[in-house]
């Protein structure tokens, strides 16, 4: 009975033995493997991720300092251009037989109006056929400084320009009242003039007219033209030379912020009550459309030159990636032969070269916001970077490196147990 029971359980020769169990590959085993992959060679894989590094840091960097340099030239809208009417002499219909429709205390009218800080008349000087400026009261002067543009303007002009002084200062109403014969120049025109000093109270030549210069300044916050110029008094240049002529006078008006249109609004009528058709104050430009245009062209370039990066990065892993895969073919070769399948060869460089990302992504998430702070705090800024994009640099690191080990994990599976182990 027993043998029958044995015989009954013994297999044929002839019959197929029992199908082997199909291997697996767990997720805890996937990774380790990962880890100690790119533990073997340290060096090799911090140069590898080292693309990535740069190209998520270049991402969160461009989009942290375009966004901080957006934030900055809406403060510096806001506190200049936002800030700043100009007034134009139009004359109406009678622009022919009134050269000049500001009244001589149009400063004190304009200072009236609320939220006017200061204001001020100018107009550029045209001067008589054969009159220059130069330095010395014989000789034409060089070509330079024959170019050299006059400007009349009243004191509150200098005070809305705010001119920086390195020597001397402006004139002030006095000056204007009592029609002074003062200038004030840019540092340039002072160099081109061979002024170097006001110690020995330096003139300037205008024609066969002498000013005495009271002050030289290096750089304003409105009117750049003021910079290559010599500005005298408005009332001495009148007397001198008539009521401008070629161009039209204008005013300067420097407001506070926020009041610029309701200045705009009431500059006419302040300033001439019985005739506000001779004037036209224009408002300051709505700024966001330049704005937009600004930081939507500074976006686009700096994004692209991050994109370049993470290609290089990309490109850079799969190099690496492949190059291991060739290093590896024995290894490769046994995992085979001991049940490994393709699919666990293509997941095991898969995960390697997505882990390399997604540290370089980490890294260069730390890197590219280190580098918008330093650069925010050594300029006084404010950095702006937004939550999304911290989030999202890490994953972008992820499939960096998922895309760049495609190809090289593709062809860790196509090597065969048999030619792998020949080698």
């Amino acid at each position: 009975m027993l043998s029958r029971r044995r015989r009954g359980t013994e297999s044929s020769p002839t019959s197929p033995g029992p199908a082997p169990a199909r291997s697996r590959f767990a997720v805890r085993d996937l990774l380790a493997e990962a880890v100690a992959g790119i533990l073997q060679r340290p060096a090799r894989s911090v140069l590898t991720s080292l693309g990535t590094v740069l190209g998520v840091g270049a991402f969160i960097a461009v989009l942290g300092l375009t966004g901080t340099a957006a934030a900055q030239i809406d403060t510096r809208f806001n506190r200049l251009t936002a800030t700043e009417v100009t007034v134009e002499d139009t004359g109406g219909r009678d622009a022919d037989r009134v050269p000049l429709a500001f009244p001589e205390d149009a400063d004190r009218r304009m200072a009236r109006v609320n939220g006017v800080e200061a204001a001020g008349v100018h107009w550029k000087v045209r001067l008589p056929p054969g009159e220059t400026v130069r330095s010395s009261p014989v000789g034409g002067g060089d070509g330079a400084v024959a170019q050299t543009p006059v400007v009349a303007a009243s004191s509150g002009v200098l005070s809305a320009a705010a001119p920086h002084f390195v020597q001397g200062r402006g004139w002030d109403a006095f000056h204007d009242t009592h029609d002074q014969s003062v200038a004030v120049i840019g540092s340039s025109t002072a160099a081109r003039l061979g002024i170097t000093t006001l110690r020995t109270q330096p003139a300037v030549f205008i024609g066969d007219h002498a000013f005495t210069v009271i002050g030289v300044f290096d750089d304003v916050r409105r009117m750049p033209d003021l910079l290559l110029s010599v500005v005298v008094p408005r009332s001495t240049a009148e007397r001198t030379w008539g009521p401008p002529r070629d161009e039209r006078a204008k005013m300067l008006v420097s407001t506070e912020l926020g009041a610029a249109s309701q200045v705009a609004g009431e500059a006419a009528l302040a300033l001439r009550p019985d005739h506000p058709e001779y004037l036209r104050a224009v408002p300051p430009p709505n700024p966001k459309a330049l704005r937009d245009a600004v930081g939507g062209d500074l976006g686009q370039l700096f994004l692209l030159l991050s994109i370049v990066c993470l290609v290089i990065g990309a490109v850079g892993i799969a190099n690496t990636t492949l190059v291991a895969v060739m290093e590896r073919v024995g290894e490769i070769g046994l995992r085979r032969a001991l049940g490994a399948r393709a699919r666990h060869i293509t997941w095991q460089f898969l995960t390697e070269s997505a882990a390399l990302g997604l540290v370089g992504g980490v890294a260069g998430t730390s890197l590219g916001t280190a580098v918008v702070v330093g650069v925010s705090l050594h300029n006084a800024w404010t950095p702006v970077l937004a939550p999304l994009t911290l989030v999202s640099a890490p994953a972008l690191g992820l499939a960096t490196g998922l895309l760049a080990g495609l190809y090289p994990s593709w062809r860790a599976s196509r090597i065969q147990p048999v030619e792998a182990l020949r080698r």
